[in-house]
This record gives structure tokens, C-alpha cells and sequence, in this order.
């Protein structure tokens, strides 16, 4: 994997995406099995407390050994990094000083299905296996259902990724399905993007009885280009231009959406951060272009236009939308924490529960690629992630 640093300010190459893990861990004595319907053979459980040592975990959805922009990205596939941030609005949010012990597993053993497909659509001629890794408490009842949804800049999509805090969080009570999904790399848009979430939702409740689930009670939880999509999943709940592919007769509502640093308004995603950044950031043709225009395009989403309005969660935003916990770290160089504010006012604007966390100090996720072994730390404390099982549990229990 390509590892190479540059200065900040610079472009990192396609190794280095949006939405980063966290170093592996899983409960004590935790088991793992393989759906019929999976592609592969399941992966051996690790038995370890939550590990969050700098370091120990790779880039989510990394480009493998050999780096270079992915094949079929159209060759813009890079990653603007800030040098300088804006600070952050914090009037209207809740301030989190990322400090006191890191979030500790072991405590609920849990069963895993890995590399479960749960649909084949088809991009441009050729279809795509999407797959989830589902962990299961080893208790009793049906439980609430976290999709959580990986960073990867648009352009990867691993649903290995960040197992550390997947398993803290279905240790709490909760199933926890990780799920693939269609990039720029497929060829695919955000409109592909939303819809394979959506589709993953409505899999798990048409299986909801094989999995121990309660269909009435579902989140969505993304990082980064994850947190994007969770946010377009929410506020575009029971509308049927994102619904495609099986399971039609199930829905694909939710209830509750956390969203950590993840991009809104595409147009604005360096709107915080230094000339050099902000001009990467709408580079005609850049990953972010693709994303909303499609693959090879030579268009720019540095206009709010009607396509560029057309991909951003803001636009959809109603009064019915669910409860919304949003993260932001202060120090974030890859999505402006502005992104989270603009998203976070606006559903309060029609008078919908939403709560933004910033962050103090924090960068975007896992920046140890970045030289910085910090950043790691402060998203996995309990400071941290008991915001975030503390909202689960308030609107769907456990």
C-alpha cells in the first residue's frame, strides 16, 4: 500500500481516502460464519478489547499495494489536504473534549456473517456484488439495526473497515451490519450510492428474522463519505427516485442518522480552508465532480447547481426527517467542519432533533498516514462514542 506522506497543503494520492479506520478488535470468544449467499469464506474473529493504538489500522477502503488512482476513476482521483482551517462555528453545537479512557470490547459475545451479498446491481453494462458483514449480540430478543457505512472518498467501499468501533457499538445491544457500495471507481454516482444503502436496508429487514433484527427500529451511522451517505439516506426517507433493485415490498426508512464529518453541500467542501485546498477541492473533473456528474466528466462543483443541489442532503431536508447526531473534529483538513454546521442548522430550521458535536482538537478520523497519532485516539474515548450509543439508545433502545 502506498504510504508516501506529503506536506500538508498537497494533494495526497488515492491511497489516502476520506473516512479512516480504526485499529481491529471484537468480543471475547465471538464466533463467525459465512451466509450461503456470501462470496467468501468468513474471517476469523479476533479476541481482544478494542485496540486503538496510532497505527495499528490501514486507511479504510485503501487502494491496494501499488497506490496510483483507482481504475476507472477517470485519473483524478486525489485528495485535497488543507494547511490551514477556519475555526469552527460552535454557538449552536455541543463542544466534546475528546479525553478520559478509550472505549474498551469484550463485554458481549457476538456472532458474525461476513461478505453476505445482499444485491448485484448494474452499472454501466456491469454488474457489482455489494456485500455486508453483520455482527449479532448473543442475546436474547430482537434488536434495534446500525448499517454503518465506511469512508472511502467516493471512490472505495470496504465493509471491513473500522471493526473496532462496529464492535463496540453491536456490544451495546445493537445488530451492526457493515455494507460495500458503489463508487466512482463502478462508474456510479451519489444517486447509486443512496440507492445500494437503501437497498441494504431493505435486505436486512426482508432477513430481519435471520439476523435477530427489529425491522421498526433502524439507524444509519457513516463516516466521512459515509456520513454523506447516511445523511442522504435520512432526509430522503419515502422518496422513490433512490429506491432500485429487490425487496421492494420492504421499506427503506430509518430512524436515526449519525453522521461523522461527513460532506453536504459539495460545492462548499473546502469552504473553511486555504486558497490551494479550496481550488482542489472544485478541480474540474476531481472525484467530487464525478461523483454528482459522473465517471470522466470535465465539470466543475464549485456552483451550487441544479446537479451539485441534487447531491446535497440540505435540499432535502423536511420537517419529517429523523433525529440527526452530527461529529465534526475542529482540526478536520479533508471535509470543512462548516459542512456539519450548514447540515446541522438546516434540520433544525424545520424543527428536526439534531445535535452537533465538535470535536475539540480532533482531526478527520485516522490521520496516522499523516504523521498524526492523535487524531486516532480522540474519535474512539467514551467521551466520544458514548455520544453516540447515547443517542441510539434514546431513539431506537437496545
Amino acid at each position: 500500500m502506498e504510504r508516501k506522506r506529503k506536506k500538508a497543503g498537497s494533494v495526497v494520492a488515492a491511497s489516502v481516502v476520506l473516512g479512516l479506520t480504526l485499529a481491529a478488535c471484537s468480543s471475547s470468544g465471538s464466533s463467525s460464519s459465512s451466509s450461503p449467499s456470501s462470496a467468501g469464506s468468513a474471517k476469523a474473529a479476533a479476541s481482544s478489547t478494542c485496540d486503538t493504538s496510532a497505527g495499528a489500522g490501514a486507511p479504510a477502503g485503501a487502494a491496494p499495494s501499488g497506490g496510483g488512482a483507482p481504475s476507472g476513476a477517470g485519473g483524478a482521483a486525489s485528495i485535497p489536504v488543507a494547511k490551514t482551517i477556519k475555526q469552527s462555528d460552535t454557538s449552536t453545537s455541543t463542544v466534546i473534549k475528546p479525553t478520559g479512557p478509550q472505549m474498551q470490547c469484550g463485554t458481549t459475545q457476538l456472532t458474525s456473517h461476513t461478505n453476505v451479498v445482499y444485491a448485484t446491481p448494474t452499472t454501466n453494462g456491469k454488474q457489482t456484488q455489494l456485500k455486508v458483514d453483520i455482527q449479532v449480540p448473543k442475546t436474547a430478543g430482537k434488536k434495534p439495526l446500525v448499517i454503518y457505512i465506511t469512508g472511502g472518498g467516493f471512490m472505495l467501499a470496504d465493509q471491513s473497515a473500522n471493526l473496532d468501533q462496529r464492535t463496540y457499538v453491536a456490544e451495546q445491544g445493537y445488530v451492526v451490519a457493515s455494507i460495500s457500495y458503489r463508487t466512482i471507481v463502478n462508474g456510479a454516482t451519489y444517486q447509486d450510492g443512496v440507492s445500494d444503502v437503501k437497498s441494504a436496508i431493505r435486505y436486512l429487514r426482508a432477513h430481519a428474522d435471520t439476523y435477530g433484527i427489529d425491522g421498526s427500529k433502524v439507524a444509519v451511522w457513516g463516516q466521512s463519505a459515509g456520513g454523506y451517505l447516511a445523511a442522504m439516506t435520512g432526509v430522503t426517507n419515502g422518496q422513490k427516485q433512490f429506491e432500485s433493485g429487490d425487496n421492494l415490498n420492504q421499506s427503506s426508512d430509518v430512524q436515526a442518522v449519525v453522521d461523522e464529518f461527513g460532506p453536504a453541500n459539495l460545492s462548499k467542501l473546502g469552504a473553511d480552508y486555504d486558497t490551494a485546498a479550496r481550488n482542489a477541492n472544485t478541480a474540474p473533473g476531481n472525484s467530487t465532480a464525478q461523483w454528482v456528474y459522473g465517471v470522466g466528466t470535465k465539470k466543475s462543483v464549485a456552483q451550487h447547481t441544479q446537479q451539485v443541489a441534487a447531491a446535497d442532503p440540505n435540499t432535502y431536508v423536511t420537517s419529517s426527517a429523523p433525529p440527526f447526531a452530527l461529529f465534526h473534529g475542529s482540526k478536520d483538513q479533508l471535509v470543512s467542519p462548516s459542512q456539519t454546521l450548514e447540515l446541522s442548522d438546516k434540520l433544525k430550521s424545520k424543527g428536526v432533533d439534531a445535535t452537533r458535536y465538535v470535536v475539540e482538537g480532533a482531526n478527520h478520523g485516522d490521520m496516522t498516514f499523516m504523521g498524526d497519532s492523535t487524531s486516532v485516539k480522540n474519535w474512539s474515548t467514551t467521551a466520544v462514542m458514548g455520544k453516540i450509543t447515547g443517542f441510539l439508545g434514546r431513539q431506537l433502545g437496545s
